[in-house]
């Protein structure tokens, strides 16, 4: 019998009333295990309205109230990781370490926001005039949506509805239709820790459900990740409906190797970050550029090391890396590796070919490698999202970096080298959002706040961290001025000495 993913608004299933479903496959096999319901307008609009009925109780709830909820959430979450895991592999594909980083890094966020009240102090300053005070305080929106992608199903949601509930707001989560399973698992999990019906809600479906999200009048926030066009797009619409809107895109990141690096390293870092979790994360490394003479030498331990890769089953624990999410994504990756002989790149290693035996039918696709990649490839101008990592040659620091400043993206990017002066240049001088120094993937702790730079990042705020807080409040500024006691009126004695 096939497993149907259902709604949670208001502390409950809510079973899809719209009649439309979308099918969830095991990507290793190709089948159809899961439908999700697709949620129409009214069913949106009954999140949003149980979301709203309950942040009139829960915007003035205690820190208190909300940190304990979220520590009890906290126990939980550790306790079902591997239960939230293999959800994720189930759906998403991913081996199934993979699947527990992804759920470590949501539980930084968390951790995050059992410690907002530290973030959530306000200012004072005293007397700035005769008897005036002034003080700076923070509150919540009200409702606020998360729009998320396929790729991390339990960790992008965690990078928002966490810091959001804990600030006070209520959340409605609308995850992607492609793995859904994890984000209703949270909402249970939730649930048990005590949280108040109505405060965190999910509804699953399409453009019918992100449109009115984008629209509904008491959604006050979106929070968005995704690509770039997308991106674009959430943040366009929603702004225009009055929406503060923060909306992650896409990425291109590039890793500049210079000629002093430990050229072992640099590949061990490179195969890591290129092809982890097959390459669908918005942090892979799916540009290097080689500066000198180490560009073979580096390919040649970049090839190395990359056809050692296990590929299989996610559930498999010899596996090192999984199927694509799609069929459809499957060929699309496949077409960059097709053409770029064409468009002047040498093509190294062809991983389209790829199969597993008795798994014919999932999504496969092997490791691939672009040598000598022009920046007129297709491959290098487009995210692929998928194992492919393209290699492109610079004669010198200078010449690389105006490589990745030319790029459109500018969410992450990474410099190896032994020159302490070379890595300070480069982290003034790129143009991107999260630098690494030796580090491939420089995806920031839960108290540095993520984001872009360019076409990767629409809207001002940065997620979780710092700018989670903010996204998620509003200042407020009170001047206050009392009269002294000493000065009521005669005949009352408030016991305070007339001294002035």
């Amino acid at each position: 019998m096939t497993k149907i993913v259902n709604h949670w608004i208001g502390g409950r299933t809510a079973e899809g009333a719209s009649g439309t479903y979308g099918p969830v496959t095991d990507p290793a096999t190709g089948e159809v295990t899961t439908k999700v319901a697709f949620a129409s307008v009214e069913e949106v609009d009954a999140a949003v309205a149980a979301a709203k009925e309950a942040y009139l109780s829960w915007g003035q709830s205690s820190l208190a109230t909300r940190t304990g909820i979220l520590f009890r959430f906290r126990a939980l979450l550790d306790a079902h990781r591997d239960e939230i895991a293999e959800l994720i592999t189930a759906e998403h594909g991913k081996v199934h370490s993979d699947a527990l980083g992804e759920v470590a890094r949501g539980l930084e966020i968390v951790d995050l926001a059992c410690g907002i009240t530290v973030q959530l102090k306000g200012e004072l300053s005293t007397q700035v005039a005769s008897r005036v005070d002034v003080s700076s305080i923070r509150q919540p929106l009200g409702v606020v949506a998360g729009i998320t992608p396929f790729n991390f199903p339990a960790m992008v949601p965690m990078w928002m509805f966490p810091l959001a509930i804990a600030c006070g707001n209520t959340f409605v989560l609308k995850p992607s239709e492609k793995d859904p399973s994890a984000s209703v698992r949270l909402a249970e999990l939730l649930s048990e820790a005590g949280l108040p019906d109505g405060v965190f809600n999910v509804v699953h479906g399409d453009k019918v459900a992100v449109d009115r999200l984008l629209a509904h009048p008491d959604v006050k926030a979106v929070s968005f990740v995704g690509s770039t066009p997308i991106a674009r797009y959430i943040h366009t619409t929603a702004s225009a409906n009055g929406k503060r809107v923060q909306a992650l895109g896409g990425a291109k990141n590039h890793m500049l190797v210079l000629p002093d690096a430990d050229l072992d390293a640099a590949a061990d870092a490179t195969v890591s970050a290129a092809y982890g979790s097959a390459g669908e994360r918005c942090m892979a490394i799916s540009a290097v550029v080689a500066v000198g003479a180490i560009g073979d030498a580096l390919v040649e331990r970049i090839r190395e090391r990359a056809e050692k890769i296990r590929i299989g089953p996610g559930s498999d624990p010899a596996s090192e890396m999984g199927p694509l999410i799609t069929k459809a994504h499957r060929d699309k990756v496949a077409s960059y590796v097709a053409g770029a002989a064409d468009e002047g790149a040498e093509v190294v290693l062809d991983g389209t070919g790829f199969t597993v035996d008795g798994h014919e039918n999932g999504h496969w696709i092997g490791i691939s490698l672009l040598d000598k990649v022009p920046t007129t490839a297709k491959a290098y101008q487009d995210e692929i999202f998928g194992p492919v990592l393209c290699v492109l040659r610079a004669e010198t620091y200078e010449e690389a970096l105006d490589i990745v400043n030319a790029s459109p993206f500018g969410n992450g990017t990474a410099i190896f080298t032994r020159d302490g002066g070379a890595a300070r240049r480069f982290q003034l001088e790129v143009e991107a959002g999260m630098v690494g120094v030796n580090v491939p993937i420089p995806v920031p702790v839960g108290y540095h706040s993520f984001g872009g730079w360019k076409d990767s990042l629409f809207g001002d705020h940065h997620i979780y961290g710092n700018d989670g807080t903010h996204f998620y409040t509003r200042g407020k500024v009170v001047t206050t001025r009392w009269p002294d006691p000493a000065d009521a009126p005669t005949g009352v004695d408030l016991g305070f000495p007339r001294n002035h």
